[in-house]
Parts: C-alpha cells; sequence; structure tokens
C-alpha cells in the first residue's frame, strides 16, 4: 500500500473512530422537553382556588414551552386520589400535580391508607400563591367583630358549627388551631369541597367558616358574608377594613395556605429546572400578579430544595397537631 492509501485509509479509520466515539454522547443528550402535552392533575373541582390557579399556570406553560399543559381535575378523598395519581406517574415530566396546602396535612389523618409518601414521593417545583385564611359568618351568626363571636361560642360549646371543604383540609386544622388557642368548642360540618361549604354557609345552615380569602371573597365583596378577622402578619389590600386576628386580640393565630407544582420523584434535574424557570417567570408576570389580587392571593415562588423544606416543616408540625388534638377523618 502506497503512502497516499495509508493516509487515506488513516483518516477514514479516525473519522469511523470519532462517529463511534461521538455517538454514545449524542445518545446521552436529553430529549427536549416537552414534546407532546403535559398533564396537570388537581385535586380539586373546576372553578376552586387550586383550580384556577392551575388553569392560569397551564395557560402561561403552554404559551412559553409550546405544548398544552392540560388540567385534569381529580376531586376526591381529599385530594389523595390526585397525589396517588401524579406519585405513581412516570418521572419524565409529563404528569405534575398542581397542590396546595392540605398535601402536607394527609400523612397526620391517613398514613395508614395512602400509598404514597407526601414529601419523598414528590419533587418539588415551585409555590406559585398564598392566600390567607378569614374568619367569615353567614347570616345565621349576626356578629359584627371577633369579640362577639367568641362571645356566642363561648356562651353555647359545641353547638355553633364550622364549615370546611372537607375532615383533613387546610380549613379543618385552621379552625382547629382556632379552637385550641381560644379554648373553644364549635361543631364541625365536613363538606367535600369549598363552593359546597360557601353555599350553605351563605344560606344560613352553618355559621362560620375558616376559609381560604381566594374562596369566600366574592360573597364578602357582595355583603352576603361578613368577615371578622385575616390570619396574616398584616390586613388583606382587599380587605383593609377587616382586622387581623392579632389586631381583633387573638394573638399568634396565622394560617397561609399556599399552591404550589410538584413533579413525581425521580424527575430529571433538567426537567425540573426548566418547570422552576416557568414557574418563577409566570408568578413575576404583572398580569398574574393582578389576577391573584383579584382571588385574594398573592404569587410566591419558593422552589426547589427550599420548597421541598417547607413541605417536611409542614408535615411534621400538622401530624404533631393531629395526635395532640385526636384529629380523625370523619
Amino acid at each position: 500500500m502506497n503512502t497516499t492509501s495509508l493516509k487515506a485509509s488513516g483518516l477514514l479509520a479516525a473519522a469511523v473512530f470519532g462517529l463511534a466515539a461521538g455517538a454514545p454522547d449524542a445518545r446521552a443528550q436529553p430529549p427536549a422537553y416537552p414534546t407532546k402535552p403535559v398533564r396537570l392533575v388537581v385535586g380539586f373541582s373546576a372553578g376552586g382556588p387550586t383550580d384556577v390557579v392551575a388553569r392560569a399556570f397551564a395557560d402561561y406553560a403552554a404559551r412559553t414551552l409550546g405544548q398544552p399543559f392540560l388540567v385534569d381535575n381529580k376531586p376526591g378523598a381529599n385530594t389523595i386520589l390526585a397525589a396517588e395519581a401524579v406519585a405513581g406517574a412516570p418521572a419524565d415530566g409529563y404528569t405534575l400535580l398542581l397542590g396546595a396546602t392540605n398535601h402536607t396535612m394527609i400523612p397526620a389523618l391517613y398514613s395508614s391508607r395512602v400509598k404514597f409518601d407526601a414529601v419523598r414521593s414528590f419533587a418539588p417545583v415551585c409555590s406559585l400563591a398564598v392566600s390567607p385564611t378569614v374568619l367569615v359568618v353567614g347570616p345565621s351568626m349576626k356578629v359584627p367583630d371577633l369579640a362577639t363571636f367568641l362571645q356566642q361560642v363561648k356562651a353555647a360549646p359545641g353547638q355553633r358549627t364550622y364549615a370546611t371543604p372537607g375532615a383533613g383540609s387546610s380549613g379543618h386544622f385552621a379552625s382547629e388551631q382556632f379552637t385550641r388557642l381560644t379554648g373553644t368548642r364549635m361543631n364541625h360540618i365536613p363538606y367535600k369541597g369549598a363552593a359546597q361549604a360557601v353555599t350553605d354557609l351563605v344560606g344560613g345552615q352553618v355559621d362560620s367558616s375558616f376559609a381560604t380569602l381566594g374562596s369566600v371573597l366574592p360573597q364578602v365583596q357582595a355583603g352576603k358574608l361578613t368577615a371578622l378577622a385575616v390570619a396574616a402578619p398584616q390586613r388583606s389590600p382587599l380587605l383593609p377594613q377587616v382586622p387581623t386576628f392579632d389586631e381583633a386580640g387573638v394573638k399568634g393565630y396565622r394560617a397561609d395556605a399556599w399552591y404550589g407544582l410538584l413533579a413525581p420523584a425521580g424527575t430529571s434535574p433538567a426537567v425540573l429546572a426548566l418547570l422552576q424557570k416557568t414557574a418563577q417567570d409566570f408568578v413575576r408576570q404583572s398580569a398574574t400578579q393582578e389576577k391573584l389580587r383579584g382571588l385574594g392571593m398573592e404569587s410566591q415562588h419558593v422552589c426547589g430544595a427550599d420548597f421541598g423544606e417547607q413541605l417536611a416543616r409542614e408535615v411534621k408540625a400538622y401530624g404533631q397537631l393531629a395526635r395532640e388534638l385526636d384529629l380523625k377523618p370523619e
């Protein structure tokens, strides 16, 4: 073989070797995400605060990432069905959970029944919004302020009622925290969702509710419900005339509700990073902030490990409270 042939053979071999060496790297590159529709599971019926946040995020994510984000309402069992569906889904970023505060309350009441871990079965993406709890009364309990409310509750232990979206819900825990702090007793009336609870509250079938501001704001603004106090460090700009619990005489009572995005555990860091960026960009939009304020919420983005630590703290705190109060699902 002449020199020219040897050179040509060497160049060919080098080229083939280069292609072979480069092939594994090419195969190792993750595929683009998303390349198909993404399912966003919500554990509540359409129309509630969690659903509204989910649809707003889904619309933004679809426009930003170029694939549909389809909201899948899967109510039932205090959001356990929705959480199970996501925890058991492939960790590929195509099934996500838009969860709320009650996600971290599930272990306190249902630890022996659920097939997932509220923290370890999920990869935390970001919180998106937060809403304070507000104590509201309906026409069956006409009281002008928190002091009068407490007088009536203490005068009839266990007889005054409070409505919640269900046993083990954020409203249930917020109510129990309040009665514990004030040394009062009330009768818990659980419903299957916030909408039903608010309907009966407006209709006079129940006396009161410790509800997220977003779930009762329209009725308060319309004069159908009376807000007595807000469980937040400062007054809500949407209800500037309503005092905080601290101002009204019940010190140290706070009950925020968060709404956030979770993925199945094991989802790749690259997908999580893209979802985090999308979530952060979403909450920074002026249109998002305006929409959330109209629902009694504020935008919020606690992401990644920080969000995960928040979930773990809440699971521990709610578990302790449930044991101390001997709370059980009803």
